[in-house]
C-alpha cells in the first residue's frame, strides 16, 4: 500500500508485482477508494480485467469492501460502481440475446434501435423495436442507477425491474460512476475505446490487473489478419452496398446528395449521431485521426465502392503467392498505388468513408458487414502508419505445409503504440500482476517511465509454498522438452514416471501443464502405449483440456467433482491456454502443479521473428532475453494457479533441466524465488518425491491462520495502531 500511495501522490504510473492469491485486488481497491474519499479532486477508478469472470470477482470484493466502508464512515462512503461488458452479456431482450455470437447480438440490437428504424416505427406499428431501449430513451436524463455496486447480473435485474435496457443504461452511467470495471480492450483497442472511454477525464486512476501479458494485448489491438474468406465476404458486402446505392439513386437521391455535401464540407462523420447508431470507432490511435476533409475521389458512394473493389482485388492477387513474403508498410502502400491506383490518402480515409456510407444506407446487419470493415481497418492502418508494423503473407501454416491456408497479416510489432494514449491521457496508470518478473523489461516494452517499480514477496504464517526444479529422472537421465530431446523414449518415460510417483503421494487435485497441444497429445499417446496412463488412473481420474471451450468446461467441472468426492484427479493442460490464464486451482483442487518443459513461443513464426528484430533495433532488447522472459512468465503464470490464499498450500515442480540455469530461474517472480532454496534445485524424481512427502506432512499439522510474532499476517485494530505509532505514511 505504501508504494501504491507514493505513486498516486506523485501522479505517476507504477508497476507492482504482488504475489498471486494474497489479496492483491482488495488491497488495490481499499487504498484507491480511500484515496478518493480523502481527495475529492481524484477522478474515477477504471479497473481493467481480462475476462468477465475476473470482473465479477472484483465486483464481489468491492461490494464487501464498500459495505464495511459504509458501516465505518456512514453515507459519505456511498459509491456507484458498475461492470460494463458487451451487449451479449447485458441484453435482456430474449429474442436478441439468444443469438450465438457477440456480433449477432450487436446486429440484432442495431436492427431494433437504429434511429431510422425507430423513426419509421412511429408511423408503422408493425415495425419491431426494442421495448427496453424505448423505455430507457423516454426517461432521458431521469434514467439513472442509485448508488451501489452492480454486477452484470444485477444490472440485468435492475433493467428488467424498470423495463430499461441495461447495456445503454450502463454506458450512460459510466460518466457518473466512481468506479468502472471493464475489459482491457475498452481502453487499449481504439475501435472500442473511441466509443466507450472517450469521456474519461485525466484525473482518473487506471488499474490493469493480471497484466503480465499486456504487451500481447496491445499488439493484438492494432493487428489485422485477412484470409481468402475475408475477401470473399468483402466482395459480397461491396456487391450488396452497390445494389442499395442504385436503389437509393432511383428512390431517394437526396440522401446520397446530402452525404456528399457533408463530405465536401469536411465532415467525415456526423457529430449528431445518436448513441445507438455508433457501433464502432476509428481503428487509429486518437492523436493519429485526421481532422481534414475526405478526398474528393471517394466522396461519391459509387466511386468509393469502386476503390474498395480494386483494393479487394489487389489483396486477392497478393494472397495467391506461393512463397512467404515480408514487406514494410511504405513499399506495400506504394505497390497498391502502382497496381490498383489507390493512394495513401484514400487508404487513410477508408474507415471514415465506410462508416458514413453504412449510416447513409441505413444498414443494420452489421454482423454481415464485418468482412468489409476488416478490410477498411487494414487500409486505414497502413495508410496512416509507417513504422512499428510489418506485412507478412504466408501461403500456408508452417506446421501444416500440405494444407493451403493463405493469410495476409498486418502485424503490430510495437506494444507501446496502443498503450501510449492511456499513459498520456491519465495521470496514474497502475500495472499489476503476480508475474511481472523481470520487472525492468516492461518499461522498455511499453516505452514509459514508472515512478514506482516494485516486486513484493509473500507474508505467510507458514511456508505453504514448495517450488522445486527437477532436472533428471530416477535413472538420472536429463529431463527437457528441447526439440532434440522431447521425443526421446527415455525422456517421455521419465516424465510419465514423475507424474505416476507424484499422484501416488499427493492427495486430491494435480495439474500438469505442457508446452503445446501437439506435445501434450504426443506424450499422452506415448504414456498410453507404455501403460503409464493406466497406472496413473489407478490413483486418480484423468481429464484433458482441448481447444474446444465447451469440452474443456465440462472436463473442469468433472475434475472438481472428482476432487470434491475424494477420488482425486489429474488435469492435463497447456501453457498459454484458457485454463493457464484464467482458472484457479485453489485448496484441494490444486495441491501440485507440474510444468513440463519451458513454454517458449513457436520460434519459427514469421510474426515473432519480425517482432524480435524490431525489439532489438528499437529498444535494444536481445532476442534471447525476450524469449526467455516470455517463456518464464508463462511458466510462472501456470504454477501460480496452485495457491490462491494465505491459508492455501501447494507444490510447484519445474520439470526441465533448463530451469536450473541462472538466466531462466532468475526471471521467476520474487515470491517464488524466496521459497526456492538450494536444496530444491537440480533434483531427481526420487529427491522430489522425498521433499513432497515431507512438505505434505508439515502442511497436515494444525496452525494459526492469523500467525503470531514476526509472522503475524492478520492484523487487529491494536496492531494497526502500533504500526501507525512507528511510521506515519498517510
Amino acid at each position: 500500500m505504501v508504494e501504491l500511495k507514493r505513486a498516486l501522490d506523485a501522479k505517476g504510473h507504477c508497476l507492482l508485482e504482488m504475489p498471486t492469491g494474497t489479496g492483491k485486488t482488495i488491497t488495490l481497491l481499499s487504498l484507491i477508494t480511500s484515496y478518493q474519499f480523502s481527495d475529492p479532486t481524484v477522478g474515477k477508478l477504471i479497473y481493467c480485467t481480462r475476462t468477465v469472470h475476473e470482473m465479477e470477482k472484483v465486483l464481489a470484493e468491492l461490494r464487501l469492501l464498500n459495505d464495511y466502508q459504509q458501516k465505518e464512515l456512514g453515507s459519505t462512503a456511498k459509491i456507484l460502481a458498475l461492470g460494463l461488458s458487451s451487449r451479449k452479456n447485458l441484453c435482456i431482450n430474449e429474442k436478441i440475446r439468444s443469438a450465438n455470437s457477440r456480433e449477432s447480438v450487436d446486429a440484432g440490437c442495431r436492427k431494433l434501435t437504429a434511429s431510422w428504424v425507430r423513426a419509421v416505427a412511429v408511423d408503422n406499428p408493425h415495425i419491431e423495436t426494442c421495448p427496453f431501449f424505448e423505455n430507457y430513451d423516454k426517461q432521458g436524463a431521469e434514467a439513472i442507477l442509485p448508488p451501489g455496486v452492480y454486477t452484470l447480473q444485477e444490472l440485468r435485474s435492475f433493467g428488467k425491474s424498470k423495463g430499461w435496457c441495461p447495456y445503454f443504461l450502463a454506458r450512460h452511467m459510466i460518466q457518473f460512476a466512481n468506479i468502472v470495471i471493464y475489459n482491457y480492450q475498452y481502453l487499449l483497442d481504439p475501435k472500442v475505446a473511441g466509443i466507450i472511454s472517450r469521456e474519461m477525464q485525466r484525473e482518473c486512476i487506471v488499474v490493469f490487473d493480471e497484466a503480465h501479458n499486456i504487451d500481447n494485448v496491445c499488439i493484438e489491438a492494432l493487428s489485422v489478419n485477412i484470409r481468402e474468406q475475408t475477401l470473399a465476404g468483402a466482395t459480397r458486402n461491396i456487391t450488396k452496398m452497390t445494389e442499395i446505392v442504385e436503389k437509393f439513386k432511383a428512390s431517394d437521391a437526396n440522401r446520397l446528395r446530402a452525404e456528399y455535401n457533408r463530405l465536401v464540407e469536411g465532415l467525415a462523420q456526423r457529430s449528431d449521431l445518436p448513441i445507438s447508431d455508433t457501433w464502432i470507432a476509428n481503428p487509429l490511435l486518437p492523436d493519429d485521426i485526421v481532422k481534414e476533409a475526405v478526398p474528393g475521389n471517394i466522396r461519391r458512394a459509387e466511386h468509393f465502392l469502386s476503390v474498395l473493389r480494386r483494393l479487394v482485388q489487389y489483396l486477392k492477387i497478393r494472397l495467391r503467392t506461393e512463397d512467404v513474403e515480408t514487406e514494410g508498410l511504405v513499399p506495400f502502400v506504394a505497390n497498391i498505388n502502382t497496381q490498383a491506383g489507390i493512394d495513401q490518402k484514400m487508404l487513410k480515409f477508408c474507415y471514415d468513408r465506410l462508416h458514413s456510407l453504412l449510416v447513409t444506407l441505413e444498414i443494420t446487419d452489421t454482423d454481415e458487414f464485418l468482412h468489409i470493415q476488416t478490410v477498411c481497418d487494414f487500409a486505414t492502418l497502413i495508410g496512416t502508419y509507417n513504422h512499428g508494423f510489418s506485412i507478412i503473407i504466408e501461403p500456408f501454416d508452417e506446421r501444416m505445409p500440405d494444407v493451403p491456408d493463405p493469410i495476409l497479416q498486418l502485424s503490430c510489432l510495437d506494444a507501446s503504440l496502443a498503450i501510449k494514449p492511456v499513459f498520456q491521457r491519465f495521470q496514474s496508470v497502475i500495472i499489476t500482476s503476480g508475474t511481472l518478473s523481470p520487472i525492468d523489461l516492461y518499461p522498455r516494452l511499453l516505452n514509459f517511465n514508472p515512478v514506482i517499480s516494485q516486486t513484493f514477496t509473500m507474508s505467510l504464517t507458514r511456508d505453504c509454498l514448495c517450488p522445486m526444479v527437477l532436472t533428471r529422472g530416477s535413472d538420472h537421465l536429463p529431463l527437457s522438452t528441447k526439440f532434440d530431446m522431447r521425443s526421446d523414449p527415455g525422456v517421455v518415460r521419465n516424465y510419465g514416471r514423475l507424474l505416476l510417483e507424484m499422484v501416488a503421494v499427493v492427495p486430491d487435485g494435480v495439474v500438469c501443464f505442457f508446452v503445446s497441444y501437439s506435445y501434450m497429445d504426443g506424450i499422452i499417446n506415448s504414456w498410453n502405449e507404455m501403460g503409464i496412463l493406466k497406472d496413473i488412473m489407478q490413483h486418480k481420474l484423468v481429464f484433458i483440456e482441448t481447444q474446444d471451450v465447451v469440452e474443456t468446461t465440462l472436463a473442469l467441472d468433472n475434475y472438481r467433482r472428482a476432487c470434491d468426492c475424494g477420488r482425486g484427479a489429474v488435469f492435463f493442460s497447456v501453457a498459454r491456454g484458457k485454463v493457464a490464464e484464467g482458472i484457479d486451482f485453489d485448496r484441494h483442487y490444486g495441491r501440485l502443479v507440474i510444468m513440463i518443459g519451458v513454454p517458449f513461443q513457436y520460434t519459427l513464426s514469421r510474426i515473432l521473428r519480425a517482432r524480435l528484430d524490431y525489439l532489438r533495433e528499437t529498444f535494444q532488447i536481445k532476442e534471447g532475453d525476450f524469449l526467455t522472459f516470455d517463456a518464464v512468465r508463462q511458466a510462472a503464470q501456470c504454477v501460480g494457479r496452485v495457491i490462491r490464499s494465505k491459508a492455501d498450500y501447494g507444490m510447484m515442480i519445474f520439470a526441465d533441466k533448463r530451469y536450473s540455469r541462472h538466466d531462466k530461474r532468475s526471471k521467476l517472480p520474487g515470491w517464488i524465488l524466496s521459497h526456492l532454496g538450494d536444496a530444491h534445485l537440480n533434483l531427481s524424481t526420487d529427491m522430489a518425491l522425498h521433499i513432497a512427502r515431507e512438505f505434505l506432512r508439515r502442511m497436515a499439522q494444525p496452525y494459526d491462520k492469523a500467525g503470531s510474532g514476526s509472522k503475524k499476517t492478520l492484523l487487529s485494530q491494536e496492531d494497526l495502531e502500533k504500526m501507525e505509532g512507528k511510521t506515519d505514511i498517510f
